[in-house]
C-alpha cells in the first residue's frame, strides 16, 4: 500500500521526535509534483535524523546549481534509502521542508525531507529499524556492562570454588595424615596391651608354682637340715612376694595402656566419620573432574591435565575407565558420547583402533594399534552394555574381538598388535576378562573357546606355579605391578586355587617386589610419607621409589577381591587383614590426591609422585607436579567403591 501526504510542508524541525540514526540514501532532484522528471543525476547522500515523517539528509560538495534549487525549494527528491539488511532500497519521494547551508570551511549540507509517497510496510520497516539501531548502542553498553558483570561474578564465585576445592583436598589429606598417626598408635598401643597380657599371664604361672612350693615351706621341717629349710623358704617367700608386685605393676600399667587404647580409638572413631564425609565429597570432584575432561564435540576425555606435550590427547585406554566410571554413576550420556565417536568416527587399521587421537579433531594422535588397548575399549563397552541393557554397541565390541582373536598364535595367547611379535601378559589378562564377558553376554561359543585359550597361554607362558612369580612378558620375567593385581582382578583367587595357583602368593609377591615407601613432595609446597605400589621393583631403578596412583589403586580393588574372598571361606583374620590392607593403600591416594590447575580446582590424582621418571617398561611419566590424569582418578574411584572392571 502506497501512501502519500499532500499537507502543507513543515520547516519547524521541533515537530518530529527525531533519531540519530545514519542510512546511506541515494536522491536525485524531480520536478515539483512531476516526480517522473529528473532534473538531476543520482546523488549520495546520508541520514542525519529520521521520523516517520520524513528524515534530514546530510550531503557534501553539493553544487551552486543544486544549492539554489533546494534553497528555493524548486524540486521535490526522489530518494533510494538503503538498510543493511535488505537486498533492494526503499523508494520514497520527500518533499523539501529546510536546508541548513554550511558554515564557512564545511562542505555539509543539511536538508529536511518530508515523505510524500512511501509504502506504508517499508516505511513502519524503516523506523523499526531505525528505533533498533538507536537503541543498539545503549543495549550494547547494557549488555556489554552486563556480561562483564557476570564475568566478575562468575571469576569470583570461581575463585571462591577453586579455594573450597583446594580446601577440601587439603582437609583430606590432613584428617588422612591425623588417622594414620592415630591407627600407628593403636596398633603400637594393641602391641603394648598384648605384650603386658603375656607378661601378666608369664608372672601369674610363675607364681603359681611358687605358691605351691610355699605350701611344703608352712610347716616344721622335718629334716635334721632346718638351717637349709629357712634359707629356701626366704626365698620363696620373697620371690612370691616380688612377684606378687611385679603383678600389680603390670596390671597398673594394662590399665593405663587400655586407656589410652579406649582413647585413641575413640579420636580415631571420630577421625574416621569426619573423613568419610571428606572422602565422599572429595570423590563427588574427582567425578566432576572427569566430567570436564570430556569435549563436547567429540566426546573424548583428553587423558591428562598439566602435560603440554600430550595435552590434547585421548588415549583409549583412558576412554575405557572414564566410559566405565560415567556408566557406574548412570551418566549413559556421557558414555554414549564416547562411543559413539568410536563406532562412527574414530580411524581404524584392520579393524582395531590406534592407541590415541586428538580431543578436539578426533584424528590419530598416537599411531601405534595395540591388542591391549582395544581390549579395554572392548571391556568398557561390555560394562556399559551389562549396567544399561543398550545393546547398541555390542556389535563394536564383537568387531574388536574378531580382530584380535585374528592375533592369536597357535598356544592361545594374543600378540601385543597387529604388527607387533611380543606377547605381553597384561594383554593377555586383559584378553581373558574381555572374552569372559562377551561369552556370558551374546553366549557365543567362540568367545568361550578364545578365552580358555587364553588362558592356556598364561598357565604355559606367564605364571610360574612353583611360587605364583609372573613374568610380563613370554620372552622375560619383567615385573610388573599391574599383572599380579589384573591376576586376581581377571582370573579371580578361585579360579587360581582351581589352576593350582596361590593367589595369597601372587599378593605376596607383588608387596615384595613392587611396594615402595617414598616422600612425596606435594604442590602446595609440604611433603607426606606414602607407601604405595611401583611400576617396578625400585631396586632395579636408579631413580628410587614412585608410586603410581593408577597401580596403587589397582591393588586396592586386588585387596578388596582377597578380603571377599577369604570372608566367604570363613577366614574372618585373613579377610580382615586384607580388608585393612585396602585401606591403608587407599589412604595413600587421598594423601595423594590433589587440586586441578584448570577445572575449577577439582580433585584429581597425579600420574605418580615424580614426575618425567622411567617406569621401568619403556615409557616415563608426565612432566609436571600438579598433571593430573584419567587412569589414576578413575582408577581410584573404582577401588574406594569395590568395582572391579575386569569383571562382569
Amino acid at each position: 500500500m502506497i501512501w502519500r501526504k499532500k499537507q502543507s510542508v513543515f520547516a519547524d524541525r521541533r515537530k518530529y521526535i527525531r533519531l540519530d540514526t545514519v542510512f546511506p540514501v541515494q536522491f536525485a532532484l524531480v520536478g515539483r509534483d512531476r516526480w517522473d522528471i529528473f532534473l538531476s543525476d543520482w546523488l549520495q547522500g546520508f541520514t542525519r535524523n529520521v521520523s516517520q515523517d520524513g528524515l534530514c539528509l546530510e550531503i557534501n560538495n553539493l553544487c551552486a546549481e543544486w544549492v539554489v534549487v533546494l534553497r528555493q525549494q524548486r524540486a521535490d527528491l526522489s530518494l533510494k534509502i538503503e538498510l543493511p539488511f535488505l537486498d533492494k532500497e526503499i523508494p520514497a519521494v520527500g518533499r523539501i521542508a529546510w536546508m541548513e547551508e554550511p558554515s564557512q570551511g564545511i562542505e555539509k549540507f543539511l536538508v529536511g525531507v518530508h515523505f510524500e509517497e512511501m509504502d506504508e510496510k517499508k516505511n513502519m520497516l524503516f523506523i523499526r529499524y531505525a528505533r533498533a539501531k538507536k537503541l543498539f548502542l545503549p543495549v550494547s553498553l547494557g549488555l556489554i556492562a552486563f556480561l562483564a558483570s557476570v564475568f566478575v561474578m562468575g571469576t569470583w564465585l570461581n575463585i571462591k570454588l577453586i579455594k573450597g576445592n583446594r580446601a577440601l583436598v587439603h582437609q583430606l589429606v590432613g584428617i588422612v595424615q591425623e588417622s594414620s598417626i592415630a591407627k600407628q598408635k593403636v596398633k603400637e598401643l594393641a602391641r603394648q596391651r598384648a605384650q603386658l597380657e603375656l607378661e601378666i599371664q608369664n608372672s601369674d604361672s610363675r607364681l603359681q608354682v611358687l605358691l605351691e612350693e610355699e605350701k611344703k615351706y608352712l610347716g616344721v621341717p622335718k629334716t635334721a637340715d632346718k638351717k637349709k629349710f629357712e634359707q629356701r623358704k626366704a626365698e620363696i617367700f620373697s620371690l612370691v612376694d616380688k612377684l606378687s608386685a611385679d603383678k600389680e605393676r603390670l596390671q597398673a600399667e594394662l590399665i593405663a595402656v587400655q586407656k589410652k587404647e579406649n582413647g585413641v580409638a575413640e579420636e580415631l572413631l571420630h577421625l574416621d566419620k569426619k573423613k568419610a564425609q571428606l572422602e565422599k565429597a572429595n570423590l563427588e570432584k574427582m567425578y566432576q573432574w572427569l566430567k570436564k575432561r570430556q569435549d563436547g564435540s567429540t566426546g573424548l576425555v583428553i587423558s591428562f591435565e598439566g602435560e603440554s606435550n600430550i595435552k590434547n590427547w585421548a588415549f583409549i585406554y583412558d576412554q575405557s575407565l572414564a566410559l566405565q566410571a560415567y556408566t557406574n554413576f548412570a551418566d549413559f550420556e556421557r558414555a554414549q558420547m564416547i562411543l559413539d565417536f568410536f563406532a562412527q568416527k574414530a580411524k581404524r587399521v584392520n579393524g582395531m583402533f590406534m592407541n590415541a587421537y586428538y580431543a578436539e579433531s578426533g584424528s590419530p594422535a598416537e599411531l601405534s594399534v595395540q591388542s591391549g588397548s582395544n581390549l579395554w575399549l572392548g571391556i568398557g563397552i561390555l560394562q556399559y552394555t551389562k549396567k544399561s541393557q543398550d545393546k547398541t554397541y555390542l556389535g563394536l565390541a564383537e568387531e574388536i574381538a574378531r580382530a584380535v582373536i585374528g592375533l592369536q598364535d597357535s598356544d592361545g595367547g594374543i600378540r601385543g598388535g597387529r604388527n607387533i611379535e611380543w606377547f605381553a601378559a597384561d594383554h593377555n589378562l586383559d584378553a581373558y576378562a574381555f572374552f569372559n564377558m562377551l561369552y556370558k553376554i551374546t553366549g557365543k561359543q567362540e568367545y568361550r573357546t578364545a578365552a580358555d585359550s587364553v588362558l592356556k597361554w598364561l598357565l604355559k607362558h606367564v605364571y610360574e606355579q612353583s611360587d605364583a612369580a609372573i613374568k610380563k612378558e613370554k620372552s622375560g620375567a619383567i615385573i610388573a605391578t599391574d599383572t599380579y593385581a589384573w591376576s586376581i582382578a581377571a582370573i579371580g583367587p578361585e579360579k587360581l586355587e582351581e589352576l593350582g595357583i596361590n593367589p595369597e602368593r601372587i599378593i605376596e609377591l607383588a608387596q615384595e617386589f613392587c611396594s615402595a615407601e617414598v616422600v612425596f613432595c606435594r604442590p602446595e609446597g609440604y611433603s607426606v610419607k606414602l607407601r604405595g605400589f611401583d611400576f617396578a621393583p625400585e631396586q632395579n631403578l636408579a631413580r628410587g621409589g614412585v608410586i603410581s596412583s593408577e597401580w596403587t589403586a589397582q591393588m586396592v580393588v586386588a585387596y578388596k577381591i582377597m578380603s571377599e574372598y577369604y570372608y566367604k571361606k570363613g577366614l574372618k583374620a585373613k579377610g580382615h587383614l586384607y580388608e585393612m590392607k585396602a585401606d591403608d593403600n587407599l589412604a595413600t591416594l587421598e594423601k595423594m590426591t590433589i587440586s586441578s590447575a584448570h577445572s575449577s580446582g577439582q580433585s584429581c590424582l597425579p600420574f605418580a609422585t615424580q614426575s618425567f621418571v622411567d617406569t621401568g617398561h619403556g615409557w616415563m611419566t608426565p612432566k609436571g607436579n600438579s598433571t593430573g590424569c584419567v587412569s589414576g582418578t578413575a582408577y581410584t574411584i573404582f577401588a574406594y567403591y569395590n568395582y572391579n572392571p575386569l569383571e562382569a
